[in-house]
């Protein structure tokens, strides 16, 4: 029943989702995007809202909607160029839901005790304080999108480029709770 609860929560913050907005500041395109009230937010296919997307060992992250812009309520960012065997060690959030959507490709993710093996169009929700984490299977690379709710300090995580250090979890708000799923793991799914 909490689990339901949580994912209602989770649901209803992003229905109300106002279209909080922003605009570039000018220039040469990669400044900051400033938020603008009233403005509509465009981020293309395969970019970064700041234009400096960060480099995983992994893939690249693309933030496309910031904290900042949504009052902490929402961040949404893409992995883009997924590889086979990449992924994080398994965690959890104190304060976040989050939500993973696969685009392109294939992985598995274990939320709690279950595994999921995703292909393109499939989601899976990992509820806060649940230990959770995800691997790319798939030959060719991948991508999929990302949610937190709130966002807390999960943009300023991946921008400070921590890389899944679990001595950096703590400070920002996430519990290292053991290694990334491996491939023959995954391949039992």
């Amino acid at each position: 029943m909490a689990n339901g609860l949580e994912r209602r929560e989770f649901c209803k913050k992003i229905a109300a989702f106002p279209l909080l907005t922003m605009q570039a500041a000018g220039g040469t395109g990669t400044e900051p995007v400033q938020m603008t009230p009233g403005k509509a937010q465009f981020v293309a296919a395969g970019e970064d809202r700041t234009h400096t997307p960060v480099t995983m060992g992994y893939s690249s992250l693309g933030f496309k909607v910031s904290g900042q812009d949504t009052q902490g309520a929402l961040f949404l960012m893409e992995h883009v160029g997924l590889t086979k065997g990449g992924g994080p060690p398994r965690h959890l959030h104190y304060e976040q839901e989050e939500w993973f959507y696969l685009i392109e490709g294939e992985l598995v993710a274990e939320v709690g005790k279950e595994r999921f093996r995703l292909k393109a169009g499939d989601s899976v929700f990992a509820p806060r304080k649940v230990p959770h984490g995800f691997l790319y299977v798939a030959e060719k690379p991948g991508r999929m999108l990302i949610a937190f709710t709130p966002a807390g300090k999960m943009e300023a995580y991946f921008r400070n480029g921590h890389g899944f250090d679990p001595k950096s979890f703590s400070e920002y708000g996430m519990e290292f709770v053991g290694p990334a799923l491996t491939l023959e793991e995954a391949a039992r799914v």
